[in-house]
């Protein structure tokens, strides 16, 4: 017999709440594979159709860049006064 055990939060967060968490100075690097890049990016990007990007996100979601590198989205994220975080 398998159970489902239902998760159930203990608190959430509104987009605005993220935003004044970061105070647009936090922005998180999350990697990417090449159809996730791809949908971020749109049609008109010629993008390779395979790899691994890295895309640099505000606090509170919104994508800033995408990168082939996590260095060079720390970078990005570095000229633009952020602190960047990692996330799998």
């Amino acid at each position: 017999m398998i159970t489902k055990i239902e998760h159930t939060p203990k608190f959430e967060m509104s987009r605005a709440d993220l935003e004044q968490l970061g105070r647009g100075e936090v922005a998180y690097v999350r990697t990417l594979d090449a159809d996730q890049a791809r949908s971020l990016m749109g049609a008109q990007v010629e993008m390779p159709l395979e790899g691994e990007f890295f895309c640099l996100y505000m606090a509170d979601g919104t994508p800033v860049s995408i990168s082939d590198s996590r260095e060079a989205a720390i970078a990005n994220a570095m000229v633009n006064d952020l602190t960047p975080l990692h996330l799998n």
